[in-house]
């Protein structure tokens, strides 16, 4: 049901009119990775806790859908909206304080990753977190789907970085915890289920992190693989290294990488592009040269068992950014639209029979189709991507199945980094084991009793 004219002239009030746009404004919008982001009648932009609260406590007592919004980066449709709903944009709430001595930051929900990195810099530290969309990610949305990325393997995911919260509940109540201390037991956690619940049972507008020091020099290697086996090989020296830390450890399916040096003709690589499989490898010590050496040690040894065929050395950090390049851009996308994304993790350990598991019942199942493979191998989170030589968006629910059986059995994971949304649902729905099913739907009820936060996303009907 549209929302009514009542209702968008009170809620537009709140905010004033210059931070309000109704259905017909948000044509004009970019909807971000998702087309249907913008489907509400109403989006509106506060400026504090207090708006949100004003506005969340109006849709409570009236009903009304709320659907809070971020950098609109997410890849599982956990920001689509419909009619008669109201967004919530969290973009105006970029305030960020740095405190160097205790390695924390208290952000505002809208705040950007690179904004962030940037200061946390300044500082000479990291915000432990980093991925490709660090431009356009704000930090309230990739708390709300406990977003991973690079770093994962050696800082965790940010439910490790997060040290406290201040939300907006479904009833417009403020929950405020914004502790910036590791050690802080004061009874349960509450705002700890936020945390991943992709606005679900409350809407984030502000975050305490803790901080990392900042990477010293970096060396970074493309590395060229005969095979998974020898991937996992490599990731698992890196990890031992005893002079120099893994930093990256990226990884490439042969075609992603020729796709992408073909779209950008990047012909200086088409060589090493032509084996089955690539890793993006950055060794960080406190001297340039203790960094290279441990590379070079590294990739000599990879050489001498056989484990990389061929490799190219970042010289300068035009080449390096080069590199990354290759690893984050999606031309197959490009050369062959409307293919179907999957975001899974699996034991390393276990990650090579997963892969030809996977290759052999889609290959049953359908010989027409591509798999191409992105991951950060070092924690076994895939990006799969399955492609055909036209757009297949409608079989998503069918391949979702052989993508994801067995991953549970395996001590895996059919939703590694990007959350459930609305396009994991249906997966959810199939794996999720039922206790967790119920209490999901228990606290939901408790939070939300009428529904009203981001309705059919995550939780299990």
């Amino acid at each position: 049901m549209p929302l009514t004219t009542a209702h968008a002239a009170a809620l537009t009030s709140m905010v004033g009119a210059i931070h309000a746009r109704s259905a017909e404004d948000l044509r004009h919008l970019d909807p971000g990775v998702e087309p249907r982001n913008l489907g509400a009648d109403l989006w509106l932009r506060p400026a504090t806790t207090t708006e949100v609260s004003e506005i969340v406590a109006y849709c409570h007592r009236h009903r009304i859908g709320v659907v809070p919004h971020g950098g609109r980066t997410g890849l599982s449709g956990g920001a689509i909206s419909h009619a008669g709903e109201v967004v919530i944009s969290l973009e105006r709430f970029t305030d960020c304080m740095v405190d160097p001595v205790s390695r924390t930051a208290v952000v505002g929900a809208g705040v950007r990753l690179s904004t962030l990195a940037e200061q946390a810099a300044a500082a000479g530290l990291s915000t432990g977190v980093d991925l490709g969309a660090r431009d356009s990610a704000t930090l309230g949305g990739m708390v709300s789907t406990n977003a991973g990325g690079i770093s994962a393997f050696r800082h965790g995911t940010l439910r490790e970085r997060v040290l406290g919260l201040e939300a907006v509940l479904p009833d417009g109540r403020v929950l405020s915890e914004l502790g910036q201390v590791v050690k802080r037991n004061e009874g349960l956690g509450i705002e700890r289920l936020l945390v991943g619940a992709e606005g679900t049972l409350g809407i984030i507008t502000r975050v305490s992190l803790s901080l990392v020091p900042l990477d010293g020099p970096v060396a970074t290697a493309l590395v060229a693989l005969p095979d998974l086996e020898s991937a996992v090989r490599l990731v698992t020296t890196a990890l031992g290294s005893t002079h120099a830390t893994p930093a990256a450890l990226e990884f490439m399916s042969g075609n992603h990488t020729r796709a992408v040096c073909r779209d950008l003709r990047y012909t200086e690589l088409e060589d090493l592009a032509r084996t089955p499989f690539q890793l993006l490898v950055e060794m960080t010590a406190a001297s340039p040269t203790t960094a290279e050496s441990s590379l070079m040690a590294l990739l000599e040894s990879g050489a001498s068992e056989g484990w990389i065929t061929d490799a190219s050395v970042a010289q300068n950090e035009e080449q390096r950014q080069r590199f990354w390049r290759v690893r984050e851009d999606w031309a197959v996308d490009r050369e062959r639209p409307g293919g179907l994304w999957y975001d899974i993790s699996v034991p390393l350990s276990r990650l090579v029979a997963y892969v030809h598991a996977v290759a052999a019942r889609l290959a049953a199942h359908d010989p027409s189709l591509a798999i191409y493979l992105l991951g950060h191998l070092a924690d076994g989170n895939l990006h799969l991507t399955v492609n055909a030589d036209h757009p297949i968006t409608e079989r998503y629910e069918e391949i979702a199945g052989i993508v994801t059986a067995g991953l549970t059995e395996l001590g895996g994971s059919y939703s590694a980094e990007h959350g459930i949304g609305h396009e994991k649902k249906a997966t959810l729905e199939r794996w999720i084991h039922p206790t967790k099913r119920q209490l999901m739907r228990d606290i939901k009820a408790l939070i939300d009793p009428h529904g009203i936060f981001n309705r059919g996303k995550v939780i299990p009907d």
